[in-house]
C-alpha cells in the first residue's frame, strides 16, 4: 500500500479507536476495510443473534461487520445497526443478487455491498450511489469482468475449494491491481498465508462467530474469538514486514 493510503488509513483507524465518529466516505471504508482486513458475516436465524454477533465484534475492536440478507429481518437490522453504531461501525449487506434489493440495503443504511456473484448492474448501482461494491468471483475471466465494471474490491468465493492462498497468488500475477476478498476455509491459522498471497481482507464466520456461543447469547466468547483473529492478522503482517528488512 503506497505511503500516503497508509496514511490516510491509519488516522480513520486511530478516529474510530478513539471514539471519534466517522462520516462515512467510500474512501474511508475502503480504508477500514484495507486496515482491519477482517469482514465478519453475519449468517443467522433470528435478530437476537445478530446482535449479539455484532456486540462481540464490536467489544473486540472490529469496526465492521457484514450482515447477510438471508437473516431474517436483515434489512430492519441494518437499519438499527447504522442508525446506533454507524458513526464508529462500516455496516454492510451481504448475498445481494438483484438491483432492487442493493438500493434498498443502501437506503437501509449499508455502506459495502457484497454479492456471491457477479452482476454489472448490482455494480452499477453501488457505483451510483457511491457505495462499496464486493461483487463475488471464483474464474480470471469472472474476477477481470467484475473489476472492469468498476467493482471496488473482487469477493474470491469459495476460495477454500479451488486452491486457497496458492490460488490467490496465481491470480495476483496477472491481476495485481485487483484488490481480492477472500471467503470460504478462512480461519486463524491461515489468514497469514492469505494475506501474503496478497489479499485484501477475509471473510470470516464460525471461526469468530462461533455457532454455540451466538446460540447461547455468549458475547464474551465472540469477542474473545474476535481478539485472537486480530491478534492472527498483526503476528501476520509483522512477520512480512520483517522479511521485508
Amino acid at each position: 500500500m503506497p505511503t500516503n493510503l497508509r496514511r490516510k488509513t491509519r488516522s480513520v483507524i486511530v478516529a474510530l479507536k478513539e471514539g471519534s465518529p466517522i462520516s462515512w466516505t467510500k474512501e474511508k471504508a475502503l480504508a477500514v476495510i484495507r486496515e482491519v482486513a477482517v469482514i465478519p458475516v453475519v449468517r443467522v436465524s433470528t435478530r437476537e443473534q445478530a446482535t449479539c454477533a455484532v456486540e462481540g465484534i464490536i467489544d473486540a475492536g472490529m469496526p465492521v461487520v457484514e450482515i447477510t440478507l438471508t437473516v431474517p429481518g436483515a434489512l430492519q437490522i441494518i437499519e438499527d445497526l447504522a442508525t446506533t453504531y454507524g458513526p464508529k461501525l462500516l455496516v454492510g449487506a451481504g448475498t445481494v443478487l438483484d438491483v432492487e434489493t442493493c438500493r434498498t440495503a443502501i437506503l437501509a443504511g449499508a455502506e459495502f455491498i457484497v454479492s456471491p456473484v457477479f452482476d454489472a448492474r448490482v455494480v452499477e448501482s453501488s457505483r451510483r450511489y457511491g457505495k462499496i461494491c464486493m461483487p463475488g468471483a471464483l474464474t480470471p475471466t469472472e474476477a477481470l469482468a467484475a473489476w472492469q465494471a468498476g467493482a471496488d474490491l473482487v469477493k474470491i468465493f469459495p476460495c477454500g475449494s479451488v486452491g486457497g492462498p496458492a490460488y490467490i497468488r496465481a491470480l495476483k500475477g496477472p491481476f495485481p491491481q485487483i484488490e481480492f476478498v477472500v471467503t470460504g476455509s478462512v480461519n486463524r491459522e491461515n489468514v497469514g498465508q492469505f494475506l501474503a498471497a496478497g489479499v485484501t481482507a477475509v471473510g470470516v464466520g464460525e471461526t469468530v462467530l462461533e455457532r454455540a456461543a451466538i446460540e447461547a447469547g455468549d458475547v464474551a466468547t465472540i469477542t474473545a474469538n474476535a481478539r485472537r483473529f486480530l491478534d492472527a492478522i498483526k503476528s501476520a503482517r509483522s512477520k512480512e514486514e520483517r522479511l521485508k528488512v
